[in-house]
């Protein structure tokens, strides 16, 4: 069995050592290129969103790779995302791929079902090495999380960029090779280390926070890498998702550290009070959240055709008014241009700055 997966951000490096650690051998697609986009858009309805385009462009070149089983993850609720597997099935099959599809359904917060699934994929393991290889690939999720967040925050303030990146790579590929806990602890403190110790300039920050669908949010070439970009223009992005939150929340209920969906859930009252679906409540919730803990602004980013965003986009102008925090929001589909979008990012952030000083002289005043 050659098992493959769909990109999203970096989560390869945590299901890698999943599947690893699960005795399969592992077919990694190739990272998302223009021939990713090229591929999954040719073979697509053309009314699909976003993310399921650039799954089937993962695949295929995966299955080109070798691969011969394709894991993806299952849904429920409003959002299409529950159809995915069994449409980039259809499309694979039609072009003529001879693979096996195995679809991890979410198992409704029982720990307990989330490791069968996992422990029935792998290849003669017991249910202790399923459990240890879990709680190896949480280790490395946690990791590569920190390093994301240190990124985020160092990004605007320091001045020598380049480096700053080039020392996150480095401990990106170093995690993903890291065969023990020990040495990701090792790596992780050694990059946050030398992250810290590059010097920083003095100009203003501004903040903003990040909301909308998970995958726009976590897979860089879906947003056309608006975070870093944000970064090199001084702002420093809080991400509303993250993927251990979304399988704290909605895989294991929970359970393994301290949930915040409660309280997103209730800020997001009165605008909104019901599930729409995807992360449409969420967006509405941490909208309110940023707002209240005094950020100069939020994007809202999605798929095009993304339905629960869509809902979310139609409350969003009474939250920015009620609020008093600007929102923007950005859709994102494979006929969207980079220069388009820096543009309307640049004056955005232009927009909050003058905001801001305005704000800081009222004060002096």
């Amino acid at each position: 069995m050659k098992v493959t997966f769909p990109h999203m951000g970096n989560a390869c490096i945590t299901i890698n050592a999943l599947l690893k650690g699960l005795n399969l051998e592992v077919i990694t697609p190739p990272p998302i290129s223009k021939k990713t986009f090229e591929l999954g858009v040719k073979y697509s309805p053309e009314f699909a969103c976003l993310p399921l385009k650039l799954n089937v462009g993962n695949f295929i070149e995966a299955l080109e790779k070798g691969a011969d089983t394709i894991v993806m993850a299952g849904g429920w609720g409003p959002c299409r995302f529950g159809y995915y597997a069994q449409v980039e099935r259809d499309i694979l099959k039609d072009l003529g791929y001879e693979f096996e599809i195995v679809i991890l359904e979410a198992p409704d917060h029982q720990v307990s079902e989330l490791v069968q699934q996992l422990k029935s994929l792998g290849n003669n393991i017991s249910l202790w090495k399923a459990i240890n290889t879990i709680h190896f690939a949480w280790m490395k999720l946690q990791a590569v999380e920190t390093l994301e967040k240190e990124l985020e925050f160092c990004l605007p303030r320091v001045i020598d960029k380049s480096l700053l990146q080039k020392i996150y790579q480095t401990a990106l590929q170093d995690t993903d090779a890291a065969c023990s806990r020990k040495k990701i602890q090792q790596i992780l403190h050694q990059a946050v280390l030398e992250m810290r110790e590059i010097p920083q300039s003095r100009q203003q920050i501004i903040k903003i926070g990040l909301v909308g669908e998970i995958y726009t949010i976590l897979e860089p070439s879906s947003n056309y890498h608006l975070i870093d970009y944000m970064g090199y223009l001084g702002v420093e992005v809080t991400r509303a998702i993250y993927l251990s939150d979304w399988i704290n929340d909605h895989l294991l209920g929970g359970w393994i550290k301290k949930s915040h969906n409660r309280h997103i859930i209730r800020s997001s009252q009165p605008y909104i009070n019901y599930f729409v679906g995807g992360h449409g409540q969420q967006t509405i919730g941490y909208t309110v959240d940023f707002a209240r803990r005094h950020y100069h602004g939020v994007i809202q980013i999605a798929p095009l055709t993304c339905m629960p965003e869509i809902v979310a986009h139609s409350i969003l102008p009474r939250v920015s008014e009620a609020e008093n925090i600007p929102v923007m929001t950005m859709y994102f589909d494979e006929h969207a241009g980079e220069a388009g979008i820096q543009t309307r990012l640049e004056a955005f952030v232009d927009m909050l700055r003058r905001k801001n000083r305005r704000q800081d002289n009222s004060k002096e005043a």
